[in-house]
């Protein structure tokens, strides 16, 4: 784009995540230290009406996001990343990633404000806002 004020409005290329796969969120539990077994154990997740899957971590889903803006703008071009996580996001399920610019905050930074979602079958299950610097 040739002018900052050509980004307002502009909808970022979405990211698919076809298959959501438990063997990574297995191993983020790893990293993570993360002992609450609605992650990793399927079993156990029988007990909650779940039928045998598990809960993708919340920063597995955040990374969607920042990969999406990563594939667009390079690695270099968030600035802030603030995001709610509304419901779920279990192993099998396809999301997508998908953003909007709503505000030009800095013209001379090239710095600007999107709107930011996560949504399986057409809802939204994460949002935010991103402040991203983008390239004129």
């Amino acid at each position: 784009m040739s002018d900052i004020y050509d980004y307002l409005g502009y909808e970022i290329p979405s990211l698919i995540v076809d298959q959501v796969d438990p063997n990574k969120m297995k191993t983020m539990a790893a990293i993570l230290r993360d002992p609450y077994p609605v992650h990793w154990d399927k079993d156990a997740n029988e007990t909650l009406g779940l039928k045998g899957r598990v809960i993708n971590q919340g920063p597995l889903n955040l990374s969607y996001i920042a990969n999406m803006l990563m594939a667009w703008q390079g690695p270099a071009c968030i600035k802030r990343l603030q995001a709610r996580f509304l419901k779920p996001v279990l192993d099998g399920d396809t999301v997508i990633a998908g953003g909007k610019i709503t505000e030009i905050i800095d013209s001379e930074e090239s710095r600007v404000r999107a709107k930011v979602w996560l949504s399986r079958d057409n809802e939204i299950v994460l949002e935010g806002e991103a402040e991203i610097l983008v390239k004129v």
